[in-house]
């Protein structure tokens, strides 16, 4: 009988807890009651896990949980990088020895001028890389095969595409073509006892016409088997290489330019065996895998749970203001129920576990989406880190930058998007400009890295060195262009975005030091007073908290 209120209190709020709907013929002193349960819940819901568990003793699972999840992630991605590193690597060795085996004279870093410039060294280009492929198990110092079709090899296809008729007379400025392209094609099988000799010696008799040509592809196929996963206690993946060399003349300017193209799959061996515990090994990442599946899973439904509550408390706090106030919530306050962090969380879960499944048929050899698994797994790994600064929030000194970038974003969203009508109108104008006379302006997607290179202070003086001098007009263009560029984002533009940040910051601390503006919502929920460990927030059956909490104030 001491505090009668108090115990009323509980039992109401116990009773609201279990869906209680408000009645609109409640006395004054029931309605007094019941906005002071409203506001003792809504102070609940806004508490911080400490708080929580002070106010309740409940339990800060979610905490527990993104801790364990934060740690089995970072260790399930580390491991699958490097695995994955070890394929990258293997793609990337053997892209450069098929080089240096199949391109006469191929010097490393220069594919972008690797050509040839007359017809001889066309014929003799073609008649290195088919020698090569034919004598490929005598030479070859990795362990390279020609695919097998049943009993049989599959060959090395030759096929040259050009004009169906022309006749090019540049002495007489005259010409007679016919656009139609047709294609010509044979192939060599691979044989041992097979050489095809010099130029002089040629047994290919293939025949181009050079005014015609537009080109000659080479396209073949050839197998191996990444060996050094083993070493790394994983099964070794089988390689299917569809090599595919081109001498372009689409241009007949005199120079034919050569292109080597690799396309890589990837799949599981037919028949293997491996003495020792690299399939135990294996089977051990799979049941980590299995662990990580398991704590996300339950990561996403105590998020989404938390989330369906939040929208929950929102609509009954609408009602309840509209009921007792004749007042609608505004957007702002109706957003403070709806936390972005869950959702973000329940996105990382949701990209760790289909991640995790795929890793899994990595490992079990029934898929090697190795590009769509690192896009899954590194994602979510990313918003799970992002994810640890919610839990620095709720401590003063570490809250500023999260206030910042929470207060600024609707203001730098549209800076940037009146900065980026202005950016993109110098891309457009310096592709079409200077795009014929400078290397770094010949694409809309190499102007966009040049400028946002220049705007970060990057190879200024190579930018405007490289600037060819052919036509003094465009060069003196070149020039307004670039300085009115660096001019208008560096000392205007990226300066007024700084200063956006820096104002917004300088108003967070101000607000840090003499209290944030009070939202109806915000000042609703102040007129309760009770503190967490008052009491005042538990139920009728639960026992006091018993556990000493490092989190107490």
């Amino acid at each position: 009988m001491a505090n009668p209120e108090v115990v009323t209190s509980s039992c109401s709020f116990h009773q609201e807890e279990n869906g209680r709907t408000f009645n609109q013929t409640t006395s004054p002193s029931e309605e007094l009651l019941l906005e002071d349960q409203m506001r003792r819940k809504l102070k609940f819901f806004f508490m911080n896990p400490c708080e929580k568990f002070w106010a309740r003793g409940r339990k800060p699972w979610k905490l527990a949980i993104q801790i364990i999840k934060l740690a089995m992630v970072t260790i399930q991605l580390v491991f699958f990088g490097l695995s994955n590193q070890m394929v990258v690597a293997f793609k990337e060795d053997n892209t450069i020895a098929f080089k240096h085996l199949f391109l006469k004279g191929y010097v490393d870093q220069t594919d972008n001028t690797y050509a040839v410039y007359t017809q001889n060294d066309v014929y003799n280009q073609i008649i290195f890389a088919v020698n090569q492929y034919l004598q490929l198990r005598n030479i070859s110092v990795g362990n390279h095969a020609y695919e097998g079709k049943g009993t049989e090899q599959s060959g090395m296809a030759i096929c040259q595409h050009f004009y169906k008729q022309g006749n090019i007379c540049p002495g007489n400025d005259t010409f007679d073509i016919d656009p139609k392209i047709e294609t010509e094609c044979f192939s060599v099988e691979p044989d041992e006892s097979f050489y095809i000799g010099t130029l002089e010696e040629n047994k290919l008799n293939l025949t181009l016409d050079f005014h015609r040509l537009l080109t000659v592809e080479l396209k073949f196929k050839l197998k191996a088997i990444n060996l050094q996963t083993i070493r790394h206690h994983e099964l070794p993946d089988c390689y299917d290489f569809t090599l595919t060399i081109t001498f372009d003349n689409k241009a007949h300017s005199g120079r034919i330019k050569i292109s080597f193209d690799n396309d890589i799959s990837i799949k599981e061996c037919k028949d293997w065996h491996v003495s020792g515990s690299v399939q135990r090994n294996t089977h051990y990442m799979m049941i980590f895998d299995g662990f990580v599946i398991l704590i996300c899973s339950a990561s996403l439904i105590l998020c989404f749970r938390s989330v369906i509550r939040g929208l929950q408390l929102q609509q009954e706090f609408v009602n309840f203001f509209l009921l007792h106030y004749k007042k609608e919530i505004s957007v702002s306050d109706r957003m403070e129920f709806v936390n972005g962090w869950y959702i973000m969380l329940i996105i990382s879960d949701l990209l760790t576990i289909t991640g995790s499944i795929l890793k899994m048929e990595i490992q079990a050899k029934s898929l090697t989406s190795y590009d769509v698994c690192s896009i899954l797994l590194g994602t979510s790994t990313l918003l799970v880190w992002i994810g640890v600064i919610r839990y620095l929030s709720f401590f003063q000194k570490y809250n500023l930058l999260i206030l910042t970038l929470q207060a600024a974003l609707p203001n730098v969203v549209r800076f940037c998007c009146c900065a980026a009508m202005i950016y993109l109108g110098y891309c457009f104008c310096g592709w079409i400009v200077l795009g014929p006379y400078h290397a770094k302006f010949r694409s809309l997607n190499v102007v966009s890295e040049c400028l946002f290179s220049l705007i970060n202070g990057d190879d200024m003086f190579a930018t405007f060195a490289d600037m060819q001098r052919k036509s003094y007009l465009v060069w003196l263009f070149s020039r307004i262009y670039l300085y009115t560029f660096i001019s208008l984002f560096i000392y205007m533009i990226l300066s007024l975005f700084i200063a956006l940040i820096t104002d917004t910051y300088e108003t967070i601390k101000h607000y840090q030091q003499d209290g944030f503006p009070e939202t109806e919502l915000r000042t609703f929920i102040s007129e309760c007073k009770d503190l967490p460990n008052s009491g005042r927030y538990r139920f009728e059956d639960e026992p006091p908290v018993s556990i000493f909490c490092c989190c107490k104030k």
